[in-house]
């Protein structure tokens, strides 16, 4: 009998890509960092292929190489590392590896000529996040820096990207100025013979409101697990991949004005049932949820009552008879009336990103659902 556990629909990840393939005539990059938005790196990469993805993003190069070592032989980029992080290893395993600066760029051909091979680069042009990425002023002297290397065969510049600011506001001015931007770097790269397979720019938000910018490749993040960066209604075709739900270990009576967990920050209105629910934010639930966080339980929505503990929540159940080892659920997809993981975003104020991937590095088992032969 289990007592709390995260389940993962590897079916709706895998038929979200899909969704995803069908909605844009470039490749699909899925992205898997962060262990999957803590769906599982893994898992979630295999369901991503089997819907259609060709390629697998990450942010770190360890990430890749668990992808490499879990028998993956896809594509797959990996964006971040800092200067003198090895990445010889990374160039062996043909991981394609991202270079925004001279200095990073250094690094990789450093990798390459002790692996022996070529590196297979990306290079980053920086159009207006202010995060990765070389600025105009410094992106022709990155491409002609890659240029010469590409010549002496120490490197393939296999890409050119870049990422939105305000891409969830589809119709804000930002975006199409970084568009006009990511065009110049694209003729800037052009003149010094740099002529990339793949151009990109394109994550989730972008993927599904902007198809000009989808060029040769879309990367994908959020939307392949379900859930959207948009504001509105759920976009058609993409169903939320994670539960979080737990067994109720106890129930008790209590008088009105009984303060509740620490600090006693609810106190009841009137006699009532409590119900402990043993999840808290050691595993994941936000601490900030507390007073807020909405969680079904014996057939309504309830909110949690008082603060959230390192293990347990309390929710106020009112007179209704709920008893011990009836199943409350944080969050799903909303088909059984449970709140969803964009509803708890809202109840405190964050992202829906968070929510998930708060559960990926719990204690909770992470229990697989569908994709057969995924999981092999």
């Amino acid at each position: 009998m289990w007592q709390a556990e995260v389940r993962v629909d590897l079916d709706a990840i895998r038929d979200n890509v899909a969704t995803l393939c069908a909605g844009t005539s470039a490749e699909v990059m899925a992205v898997v960092k962060a262990d999957g938005y803590g769906h599982g790196m893994v898992p979630a990469a295999r369901a991503a292929l089997a819907g259609g993805a060709t390629w697998l993003g990450v942010a770190t190069l360890d990430e890749a190489l668990a992808l490499r070592g879990a028998g993956i032989t896809a594509p797959v980029l990996a964006w971040l590392h800092a200067p003198g992080v090895p990445l010889r290893g990374g160039v062996e395993a043909g991981v394609d590896l991202n270079a925004g600066t001279l200095l990073q760029l250094g690094d990789v051909v450093a990798g390459a000529r002790l692996a022996g091979r070529a590196a297979r680069v990306h290079l980053k042009i920086d159009t207006g996040l202010a995060r990765g990425g070389a600025t105009p002023a410094e992106w022709p002297a990155l491409v002609e820096a890659a240029a010469k290397a590409q010549a002496d065969g120490d490197l393939e510049v296999v890409g050119v990207w870049s990422h939105f600011v305000r891409s969830d506001e589809p119709e804000h001015e930002m975006n199409d100025q970084q568009l006009a931007a990511f065009a110049d770097a694209l003729a800037v790269a052009a003149r010094y013979g740099i002529e990339p397979r793949y151009r990109h720019i394109a994550n989730s938000a972008a993927t599904l409101t902007r198809p000009d910018a989808h060029y040769d490749l879309v990367r994908p993040g959020l939307a392949i697990y379900g859930l959207s960066p948009l504001a509105g209604p759920q976009p058609a075709g993409l169903r939320p991949a994670m539960t979080a739900r737990a067994r109720v270990t106890l129930t008790k009576r209590v008088p009105r004005g009984q303060g509740v967990s620490y600090g006693h920050a609810y106190h009841t209105a009137r006699e009532t049932t409590l119900a402990l629910v043993p999840l808290g934010y050691g595993d994941g639930v936000p601490r900030h949820a507390s007073n807020v966080g909405p969680v079904l339980l014996g057939g309504a929505v309830r909110t949690i009552a008082g603060r959230v503990c390192m293990d347990q929540i309390v929710l106020d159940c009112g007179d209704d008879p709920v008893q011990a080892g009836e199943v409350a659920t944080l969050f799903g997809p909303g088909t059984g009336g449970e709140p969803t993981a964009t509803d708890w975003a809202d109840a405190i104020g964050t992202i829906n990103y968070e929510i998930v991937t708060r559960f990926g590095g719990s204690r909770v088992p992470r229990v697989y659902d569908g994709a057969e032969g995924v999981l092999s």
